[in-house]
């Protein structure tokens, strides 16, 4: 007979999101197009954000889903006054540690990207990198947002559609073995059943990205596929093969402003 008494865990999909991924945050940093390397590629994702964001200034810097410090570092090098949020605690060790060597006065916070609890207007620039695919509810995520920036701040989204392909992406992929090849079946089974909850589990085009956006009253909003740089220099890294699959998906930056 069921005990139908007994206490339920109360969890939900974003527990499910932020286990996954301090069980990933070991390993993150092997990973190819996590850690960015020293050299071109540094210079070319510095590059990217001066483009976008401008000179820095010493302007409050959010980086949201800052995982282990990659994007919080790069952006102090910089000179923004960072603040890195992330909804793992392993993930947030690491980027401590990184931050403790380099010296960098960065601030690390655990938080819920779409519920940060972070003051209003509190923020001059909000960066993400590879977060707005994993969002469970990216209008809320984008009032948050809007809500932390200052009047003329500025959002800089960096994502991709990771999900859906144009057949050579099928093709480069079933060739190499892409996606979570290298995860145990296990982490591949559980990144799978969150993916197929998430907003855009379909994949997260700039497009609706950007309509999003509007709605939760940005302006100026810019999509930016220029990432050549980018691939050249992580494809020293990856391999042709890895490179050529990377190449061709859709991969973007959308800059915002809040008026």
């Amino acid at each position: 007979m069921t005990d139908t008494t007994a206490p339920r865990p109360n969890r939900d999909l974003r527990d499910e999101i932020r286990d996954y991924w301090s069980d990933r945050a070991a390993t993150f940093d092997r990973d190819p197009g996590h850690k960015i390397a020293e050299g071109a590629e540094r210079a070319a994702w510095a590059a990217l954000f001066r483009r976008h964001l401008g000179p820095a200034e010493g302007r409050r810097l959010l980086d949201l889903a800052s995982g282990t410090g990659e994007i919080s570092l790069l952006c102090q090098e910089l000179g923004f006054q960072v603040t890195g949020v992330d909804w793992a605690e392993p993930m947030l060790e690491r980027a401590r540690t990184k931050a403790h060597k380099a010296a960098a006065p960065i601030r690390f916070l655990q938080a819920d990207a779409e519920r940060t609890m972070l003051p209003d207007a509190s923020q001059d620039v909000i960066v993400t990198r590879h977060l707005v695919w994993t969002l469970v509810d990216p209008a809320a995520a984008f009032a948050e947002w809007h809500r932390l920036l200052a009047p003329g701040g500025r959002l800089l989204i960096v994502d991709g559609d990771f999900v859906s392909r144009g057949w050579i992406g099928r093709i480069l992929a079933r060739w190499i073995g892409a996606g979570h090849a290298r995860q145990s079946t296990e982490m591949a089974r559980r990144h799978a059943e969150i993916l197929a909850q998430v907003h855009f589990s379909g994949g997260a085009r700039a497009e609706a990205v950007a309509a999003l956006l509007a709605r939760a009253g940005f302006a100026e909003i810019q999509i930016d596929t220029r990432f050549g740089a980018i691939h050249r220099a992580q494809a020293r890294l990856f391999g042709w093969k890895k490179a050529l699959l990377r190449k061709s998906e859709h991969r973007y930056a959308i800059r915002a402003c809040k008026p």
